[in-house]
């Protein structure tokens, strides 16, 4: 008897654990370290603190998508991967923070966060060619060494740009 309930006591532990998690994570969505989407019930804070916290979750994926780009090269043809994966949380971090943006933000800085999406479709860009230019028989390494270079440059000063039009905006100010 005693063998057959050592059978079901681990298991059930952890589906009790599994549940509590599942049942919980409603109610911690802003500890959840992944994505960046609307909390659940599709509400979004839009609130100074939650516009800085955007603000600064935007510049550190920056920081980390320069980083894959000068990495990326030791994973061989794994690379292009990593950095398109990067990129891709840039954005929707960048349209997170953009979500947290008071209708008078929004529509006084509409010129300056449409250059910021078109900037971050010229950095999209990039991938396309570095596709192109092995298909027309460059080295791919080499034109993935120089995609590289030009995200990292790029990025930078993309985030230049997101910074000043941020002040511009008071973004994180009552």
């Amino acid at each position: 008897m005693k063998s057959n309930l050592r059978k079901f006591v681990p298991p059930l532990g952890l589906g009790v654990l599994v549940s509590l998690g599942i049942l919980s994570s409603g109610l911690l969505w802003a500890q959840i370290p992944w994505g960046y989407g609307p909390p659940p019930g599709g509400l979004t804070p839009n609130t100074p603190m939650a516009q800085r916290s955007a603000l600064q979750t935007v510049q550190a994926q920056v920081r980390w998508f320069q980083n894959s780009t000068q990495t990326a090269s030791n994973y061989g043809d794994g690379g292009s991967g990593l950095v398109w994966q990067q990129f891709q949380v840039l954005r929707g971090a960048y349209s997170a923070f953009k979500s947290t943006l008071f209708p008078q933000q929004l529509s006084s800085g509409a010129n300056e966060l449409a250059e910021l999406d078109a900037g971050l479709d010229i950095l999209q860009e990039a991938f396309t060619n570095y596709q192109q230019e092995v298909a027309d028989g460059q080295s791919s390494t080499s034109a993935f060494n120089s995609m590289c270079q030009v995200l990292y440059q790029a990025s930078g000063v993309w985030l230049q740009e997101l910074n000043s039009g941020s002040a511009r905006l008071r973004v994180g100010w009552q």
